[in-house]
């Protein structure tokens, strides 16, 4: 029965000292009751007002480090971008280097280009000492032949005013 109804019977009846007593008494409990349990109401109140504030900075807390997250992951991006394009850079840095092993030292390569040099002048020299003995052998040779000629004249033309002289 309520507290309401309890009142109202406990009022309008005539009830004996011992049973008014009893009714006050248990009004008395029922209030008691619900003092407790507004009581207990306002703790579970104040409880789940707490509750919600530690909620609230357990909220704000998460989407500060969700933030913080953000910010690193875009900073590891960065640093994953700027890492493989030096791991890019050191992989064509090892090509080149490959290619470069191939290939002979620079001061072995001056060396062979300064002996092909000093052999090409010596061979050019060589070619010019040879083209001037050429040149002399073809004048020797060309003499030769203007002589040849020129005694090839000389005996013919002594045969022609030979058999002119034996006639005589």
């Amino acid at each position: 029965m309520s507290l309401l109804k309890t009142y109202i019977r406990w009022c309008s009846s005539a009830l004996t000292e011992e049973d008014s007593e009893a009714t006050y008494q248990k009004m008395l409990f029922t209030i008691a009751q619900c003092e407790f349990s507004f009581s207990k109401a306002e703790i579970v109140m104040e409880m789940n007002r707490l509750e919600m504030e530690r909620y609230e900075i357990l909220y704000k807390e998460i989407e500060r480090n969700i933030q913080e997250a953000v910010t690193r992951i875009a900073e590891y991006r960065e640093e994953l971008q700027h890492s493989r394009v030096i791991r890019k850079h050191r992989q064509e840095y090892d090509a080149l280097a490959k290619v470069i092993q191939q290939h002979p030292q620079r001061t072995s390569s001056e060396q062979k280009i300064a002996k092909l040099e000093e052999h090409l002048q010596k061979l050019t020299s060589s070619q010019k000492a040879l083209n001037l003995k050429l040149e002399l052998r073809r004048k020797q040779f060309h003499l030769v032949m203007h002589s040849i000629h020129q005694l090839q004249e000389l005996l013919t033309e002594e045969d022609n005013v030979d058999p002119v002289s034996m006639d005589t």
